[in-house]
């Protein structure tokens, strides 16, 4: 759609104008409420791609999504709005806390094992700044002794 062609081209400038994922001490909540976007655009996107290719369900003409990857999609949502962390973490993966229920837990894992692979032919700059990310993060980690 092309609300979400304009979103991506908006990441992929802030991308482009060095906004990747380093961190800046005084993040205002502009910035941390900028960050729970993204993230909640990534996963749904990753959802959206998962039920596009998995079900039945999923309204090619609309962008709909089947119910449960809609409800999956809702869920993680919230689970971003209400995360106390969102100020030092980049994803989920990378928490020390779980907050999704081991259902629900269980069901995203499944989606990200599909579709992160495959967001590189979708959606190529988000796939490689989830990577980088993700890279930075674990190094920054292991620096730290957590893991």
């Amino acid at each position: 759609s092309s609300s979400t062609c304009i979103s991506l081209q908006r990441y992929a400038r802030s991308l482009q104008a060095g906004a990747s994922c380093r961190r800046r001490k005084d993040k205002t909540m502009k910035d941390i409420e900028k960050k729970r976007k993204k993230e909640q655009y990534v996963s749904e996107e990753m959802i959206r791609l998962y039920c596009r290719k998995n079900h039945e369900g999923y309204d090619r003409k609309t962008g709909r999504m089947c119910p449960d990857c809609q409800a999956l999609s809702e869920y993680a949502k919230l689970r971003s709005e209400k995360c106390p962390f969102m100020e030092n973490k980049t994803f989920c993966s990378n928490c020390r806390v779980h907050c999704y229920k081991p259902e629900m837990r269980e069901k995203i894992r499944e989606v990200m094992r599909f579709s992160g692979p495959r967001m590189l032919l979708c959606h190529p700059i988000l796939a490689v700044w989830h990577v980088v990310c993700s890279v930075a993060e674990k190094k920054k980690q292991k620096r730290e002794g957590n893991i």
